[in-house]
């Protein structure tokens, strides 16, 4: 069996063992990609609040409130979402979570959100575990992750041309031949022209199955290192003093805002226990999670333990926290959704015309053998 034999076989059957999993991830992956618009539309009355002339109002109302309306769940973070946006309070109790919407200016209560019963969550669950318990459907994501990335340098060496003279051929589709020759075309020069920015959307998706993927991320742009080194949180002595205090919370979120002046996006997590210090972060962009700056502060004193902000992170560590953006097409706002958007479609093509291709292949076979 010749090399481009072997390379055919293979193809074939990864192809056949991921295609399914491979079509639901993409198209879970291309219906995701609008959900903070589509949600911005179908729910502006608590998403969307009038932007004011006054700063947010402390995180400690909004904690006290939440206590108010649910008293035996506790909460462990808010977040500002920007001058137009509402604030976050999660919550949690041993039945579930739910996300309690503030308006920031005000503290007026807007909505409970059952995070559950949200369409675009249970969408990103199915996306990332199909589902399934999350130790299990992340793996068999995962795999099929890593045989679809096989599958496009597969794809790409059958597809190459072997003659000066079939280049032109290979790059198009001959739309006027019958339908079996068009998917046969579709499948291979779409698959062409996706194939590097799938590639990153792949490779940047299997960061959230497996460490080993943004360990090495961190180390090839830093030339190695440890990323839990570097991320790592401070810790404090807790012998030295008595108990967190809230008023901690509204200082650190105070001072992380002073120290970022024009980030639009904030958050403060709230110490569970003594011991647990506050982590407060800032981001430039409403609603993208890239150039992230982080603060960690003393539960009593408020006073700043140690600063990470953005400019003094290592390469490494940025690209990876730029990982979801970059998978996702934010880092690029909406032009980026949108190529995530059209890429993730017809990568969710390529199993049908794939199957297309091996199903008529066969079924030409027997035919032959009938006759």
């Amino acid at each position: 069996m010749g090399f481009k034999k072997k390379i055919r076989f293979l193809h074939k059957w990864l192809g056949l063992i991921s295609g399914l999993i491979v079509f639901i991830v993409s198209i879970t992956g291309c219906i995701f990609c609008f959900h903070d618009e589509i949600k911005d539309i179908t729910r502006k009355e608590w998403r969307l609040v009038e932007p004011q002339n006054k700063p947010f109002i402390p995180p400690s109302v909004l904690l006290g409130t939440a206590k108010e309306i649910l008293p035996s769940y506790k909460s462990s973070m808010i977040s500002y979402y920007g001058k137009d946006r509402s604030a976050i309070v999660y919550a949690y109790s041993d039945i579930g979570s739910l996300y309690l919407y503030f308006n920031p200016y005000t503290g007026k209560h807007l909505k409970i959100e059952n995070p559950e019963n949200d369409f675009f969550i249970i969408i990103e669950h199915i996306h990332l575990y199909l589902l399934l318990p999350d130790y299990i459907g992340k793996h068999i994501v995962g795999g099929a992750t890593i045989i679809f990335i096989i599958l496009l340098i597969t794809g790409i060496i059958q597809w190459w041309p072997k003659r000066k003279s079939d280049i032109k051929r290979s790059f198009s589709v001959k739309w006027t031949a019958k339908w079996r020759r068009v998917n046969y075309d579709w499948h291979n020069t779409s698959g062409f022209y996706i194939s590097i920015v799938v590639a990153i959307i792949a490779i940047t998706g299997l960061t959230f199955t497996y460490e080993w993927v943004g360990d090495g991320i961190y180390k090839t742009f830093n030339l190695g290192g440890d990323k839990n080194f570097e991320t790592k949180a401070p810790v404090i002595d807790t012998t030295k003093f008595e108990t967190n205090k809230v008023i901690a919370i509204d200082r650190a979120f105070m001072q992380t805002m002073q120290l970022q002046q024009k980030a639009e996006m904030f958050y403060v997590t709230i110490p569970q226990q003594k011991g647990d210090i506050i982590n407060t972060g800032a981001y430039p962009h409403t609603l993208r999670y890239d150039h992230q700056s982080n603060y960690y502060f003393h539960p009593e004193n408020e006073k700043l333990i140690e600063s990470q902000p953005y400019h003094k992170k290592t390469l490494g560590l940025q690209i990876v926290e730029m990982n979801y953006g970059i998978h996702t097409g934010q880092i690029l706002d909406l032009p980026g959704k949108i190529i995530a958007f059209i890429v993730s479609l017809l990568a969710a093509a390529l199993p049908i015309t794939g199957f297309m291709i091996w199903y008529g292949r066969k079924n030409k076979r027997r035919k032959k053998l009938r006759a």
